[in-house]
């Protein structure tokens, strides 16, 4: 019981502060994407135009006298004005929007909708999560279980060419992968046509399930080989160092010298305490990939929150940019808290407490 207490305290301890640091940089997002209140004068500007263009072309109030139709024109935009909210302080509603953007009620979006038609924002970023989570977390699968396979592979063949080609690939990791995109997309789909060159499933999309998965197999292989070159070659040169440096240990030699077979050796004392470090390592790959999103999804032309995001900000959507930071800004949080989690499970030395794990 006390442990279970001791669990939902550090829970809810880590929960806020990291619910805190999302709410600053939501809070800096709205003030951002509305110019800090500049953008409300263009938004009265727009509604003032769109007002009077439905009365002007009206011909009912083509033959009222001027004074009068201006006097409607401007009982309607009055109305609006009001009904938007924009009749109250800029610094008033950024927090009214804050609230709003936190738990993504942000009402309609101004320039973009869904594929069902749909104009809320909720409905226009939950449509496209799903397609970011699929591609950035095979990707991560991929790079995880590959990468520790490889780097036990080298941790057992130091020295030989395989390991040294690997040490001398590990630099190219540094480069984006949005980068090795462009090169990926004008080898093989522009030069050899063998896959295409963006989307997520062809066009028109398959009838049956099979061929529609298969499609969107067929579109995922250059983005995530895009993302793996950009980040395997440095994790399997990292795994292999840490395995390498907890393979020279004492206590190494003397399960060694009690007759321990090599895989058992590398099972319990070497793979288990070298975890920690490669978790983190993992979150932070994790963490960069969510930062890199934008840039990557746009040059695949991937419909996920990523391109959402590049789209929303030619259009100067805002309601669409806020709420793409804030699911942004969740992903990052659950991903840090579930370092600490996982971090607890893997080294019995570490203990979960209100001040975080240690």
């Amino acid at each position: 019981m006390k442990t279970v207490l001791k669990l939902v305290r550090f829970l809810l301890t880590r929960s806020v502060s990291l619910l805190i640091t999302v709410t600053i940089a939501v809070y800096l997002t709205v003030f951002l994407a509305n110019w800090g209140g500049q953008l409300d004068e263009a938004r009265r500007n727009n509604i003032l135009f769109a007002v009077t263009m439905q009365f002007t072309d009206n011909p009912v109030y083509q033959a009222m006298p001027r004074e009068e139709v201006n006097k409607l024109i401007q009982a309607r935009y009055e109305q609006e004005i009001k009904r938007l909210g924009l009749d109250k302080p800029f610094l008033v509603r950024s927090f009214i929007y804050l609230g709003n953007a936190m738990t993504l009620n942000l009402g309609r979006s101004e320039h973009m909708s869904s594929d069902s038609g749909s104009r809320q924002v909720k409905d226009v970023l939950l449509e496209r999560v799903p397609t970011t989570l699929l591609l950035i977390g095979t990707t991560m699968l991929i790079n995880f279980f590959l990468s520790l396979y490889l780097g036990l592979v080298l941790s057992r063949r130091y020295g030989s060419l395989m390991d040294k080609l690997t040490v001398a690939l590990a630099p190219i990791s540094s480069a984006p992968a949005w980068l090795y995109g462009i090169f990926l997309i004008l080898l093989f789909a522009a030069v050899l046509k063998w896959l295409p060159w963006g989307g997520m499933v062809d066009a028109p999309p398959p009838a049956d399930k099979l061929s529609y998965a298969l499609s969107v197999m067929k579109h995922m292989i250059l983005p995530t080989l895009a993302m793996l070159i950009s980040t395997l070659f440095a994790s399997v040169y990292a795994r292999r160092t840490f395995f390498l440096i907890y393979s020279n240990e004492d206590y190494i030699d003397l399960a060694r010298a009690k007759g321990l077979s090599p895989r058992a050796l590398e099972r319990r004392y070497i793979l288990r305490p070298t975890l920690p470090p490669i978790v983190t390592q993992f979150i932070l790959i994790l963490i960069s990939m969510w930062m890199g999103a934008t840039v990557l999804e746009t040059v695949f032309r991937w419909p996920g929150v990523g391109r959402l995001f590049y789209e929303a900000i030619n259009l100067s959507d805002t309601p669409v940019i806020v709420g793409t930071v804030v699911i942004f800004g969740y992903l990052l949080a659950l991903s840090v808290l579930l370092l600490d989690f996982v971090y607890a499970a893997l080294d019995p030395r570490v203990r979960l407490s209100s001040g975080g794990a240690r």
